[in-house]
């Protein structure tokens, strides 16, 4: 079973403010670098058949976990390996393919779990629908943004 959610700051985080900041902006005019970098903070989760593969604990952008997300879902459907990591620190998820399951494993952990690929897909799928309905619930004028259109489910 793969577990993948996010949550938004609460109120008075200094993460909650990276939220409010992009209100104040152009939401259309965004540039990317500063959507995967300086705006929409998350508290993000993934658990996969018990592992911890993100903790709850952690805080990234939701616009770049969602850009990597995709582009790894893609990567793997294509058969191919593929990594994402976190600007907020060094570690690195692999996903590689191992058969017809994927193996995934931490690059500063030592915990190590294989999942079928429709499943990663689907969490995958369900992640990026649900960050597109957030950012662009939270802060309407995203919608016109072609970073944000990257991310929106087809």
């Amino acid at each position: 079973m793969i577990h993948l959610s996010f949550s938004l700051p609460d109120p008075g985080s200094p993460w909650w403010r990276t939220w409010e900041e992009a209100k104040q902006a152009d939401p259309g005019g965004i540039a990317e670098i500063d959507l995967r970098y300086k705006y929409c903070g998350v508290n993000v989760e993934m658990i996969v058949d018990g592992v911890e593969v993100i903790s709850k604990r952690r805080f990234v952008t939701l616009t770049d976990l969602a850009l990597s997300l995709s582009h790894v879902g893609r990567r793997i459907s294509a058969g191919e390996d593929a990594a994402f990591g976190f600007t907020e620190g060094e570690e690195v998820i692999h996903l590689r393919r191992n058969g017809d399951r994927i193996v995934v494993s931490s690059s500063k952990r030592s915990w190590q779990v294989t999942v079928e690929p429709e499943a990663l897909a689907r969490a995958f799928s369900d992640f990026l629908r649900d960050a597109y309905s957030c950012l662009t619930s939270e802060i309407p004028g995203l919608i016109a943004n072609p970073v944000i259109q990257r991310i929106s489910p087809k």
